[in-house]
């Protein structure tokens, strides 16, 4: 054990009794910049500007509580013995799929009480969700925590990162696979998909879909290299099943919308 090399302050800031965590302080600034891009396409989409914004404040709150929620229901074995660390998110222990689940669900509410469709504002909001998912896993990064297995430091030194993520990565006398950079780089180039998509002008809900397929092809891949996945059974990892689970149905919805003419409007139309 290398005891030179010590890992990144976890804590971004104390304010008297208050730790404010770098985990909270990265997956807020995804939030805020997802924010600020989906209400600058909505406006551009004729939306009024605060619908994003009032759908944030329900959504993210009912995400976090999702994204928690899922990750103690696989890790109940643990949980059930203590129950005090359940509301401490600042640990780390959020869920993407189950805050996905959250935030479909609250967009879904929200479009049918506002009178909008869904899939437009699906649409709007997948490039925001998808870069705030590459920005957050640097959360992760801050944390030590959602890495691969075993590698030397010369495997890392060949992929030419710089040293302050190569020694973030030396944990417990290892260094580990830094799978939160390849799923934060697998987003980021699903983001610039997207926008890219979104100028090809695909029917409407197709690009939420896109979002949706990609990210679970690269979550799939990146899952297996993981050493704290969440277990379904025996050597069933549960974001792996919920990963093709979600392409089988992005798929099957897309081929059901285009051939049932559900999916006549396009991106563009108001």
């Amino acid at each position: 054990m290398d005891a030179t090399i010590q890992p990144l302050d976890r804590v971004f800031l104390h304010l008297g009794p208050i730790t404010i965590y770098w985990y909270g302080v990265i997956i807020g600034t995804g939030v805020l910049i997802g924010l600020w891009l989906a209400t600058r396409e909505a406006v551009r989409r004729g939306l009024p500007k605060e619908t994003f914004v009032d759908l944030v404040l329900f959504a993210v709150p009912i995400a976090i509580v999702c994204a928690r929620a899922y990750y103690v229901l696989f890790e109940w074995h643990y949980y059930s013995k203590h129950l005090s660390e359940i509301p401490k998110i600042w640990q780390g222990g959020l869920a993407i799929h189950g805050g996905l689940i959250g935030a479909v669900a609250t967009g879904a509410v929200f479009a049918r009480a506002r009178g909008l469709s869904f899939w437009k504002l699906a649409d709007i909001a997948a490039p925001s969700i998808i870069l705030g998912q590459a920005i957050g896993r640097w959360g992760n990064f801050m944390n030590q925590e959602a890495h691969g297995g075993p590698v030397s430091r010369a495997f890392l030194e060949s992929l030419h990162l710089p040293d302050w993520i190569i020694n973030q990565m030396y944990i417990d006398g290892r260094y580990w696979h830094p799978t939160f950079l390849y799923e934060s780089l697998w987003n980021l180039a699903g983001f610039c998909l997207l926008l890219w998509l979104r100028r090809v002008n695909l029917r409407r809900g197709e690009l939420f879909l896109s979002y949706l397929i990609w990210y679970s092809i690269g979550r799939f891949w990146i899952e297996g290299m993981r050493t704290d996945s969440l277990m379904l059974a025996g050597s069933l990892r549960a974001a792996q099943v919920m990963s093709v689970t979600l392409i089988v149905l992005s798929v099957a919805l897309w081929i059901v919308r285009r051939t049932k003419g559900w999916a006549d409007e396009r991106y563009q139309d108001e």
